[in-house]
């Protein structure tokens, strides 16, 4: 099983500046050391968060559907100590229908993994398979971006990309990079990004790709009386990394802490 989202991009992943110094993996791997446990994490990617958390002596199991970022956590991975590596487990699979046969203290859904499931049906089915892999009194994080009002209505998002700072890769390629909303369904709640890339070779040389995927949105009480539903007990909502009560700024995250 793979996923046609994230085929390109995977490969330029971890050098995207906005990812590389997005505040959350300190706050990802004080949550994993403190579960006092092993810890899944669904949505691993390239490992932007899962390989700290496995630095910090933490036993990590991180799942996927995407092979080619699974692919690329592979070839990160290969460059760790034996250590680390002993403390990483990868799993390809659907969050929606996973089943690993271990139990964690910990579950996290970082970087709004869990907003491509794009049906309440989905969403239900994700949490119920998270639901089964923690111990009891298992925690969960899930990260999820709170929708702007003036955004989301905002057309100008569509009209015309918005540029991300430059950044160059290790053969010396320069990478431009720019999204844009290319379509909006209000009633489901859904929004449809597009990535624009110009890669400019070292020989002068240029090419050019743009992929897409869709993301579905979620509103702080909405996430929390679904999580209710599915049998966790919602224990805090931050607005930011730094654990700021939910709407300390907007829109902010909506990062829920629950345990099932």
């Amino acid at each position: 099983m793979s996923c046609p989202e994230y085929e390109i991009s995977a490969e330029f992943y971890d050098h995207v500046a906005i990812y590389r110094s997005r505040p959350d993996v300190g706050f990802f791997v004080e949550t994993a050391r403190a579960a006092g446990g092993p810890v899944l994490e669904v949505g691993c990617g390239t490992g932007r968060v899962l390989l700290p958390c496995a630095r910090a002596g933490v036993p990590m199991v991180g799942l996927d559907v995407s092979r080619p970022m699974l692919d690329r956590l592979r070839e990160k991975l290969a460059d760790e100590t034996d250590a680390v590596r002993a403390r990483v487990r990868i799993v390809e699979a659907d969050m929606r229908s996973f089943e690993i046969g271990e139990r964690f203290a910990c579950a996290l859904l970082p970087f709004r993994s869990f907003q491509h499931m794009l049906t309440p049906a989905d969403q239900r089915a994700a949490l119920r398979r998270v639901k089964a892999h923690l111990q009891p009194g298992g925690l969960m994080v899930l990260d999820l971006f709170n929708p702007s009002i003036p955004m989301l209505g905002d057309p100008a998002w569509g009209r015309y990309p918005i540029a991300e700072p430059e950044f160059k890769m290790p053969d010396g390629r320069r990478v431009a990079r720019s999204y844009r909303v290319v379509g909006r369904d209000y009633a489901n709640q859904r929004q449809d990004v597009e990535f624009l890339l110009g890669v400019a070779h070292p020989d002068g040389r240029t090419e050019h790709h743009a992929e897409g995927f869709t993301l579905r949105y979620l509103f702080r009480y909405e996430a929390e009386y679904l999580l209710e539903c599915e049998g966790f007990a919602v224990e805090a909502v931050y607005g930011g990394y730094d654990r700021t009560p939910f709407a300390t700024r907007y829109p902010g995250e909506v990062i829920l802490v629950a345990r099932a």
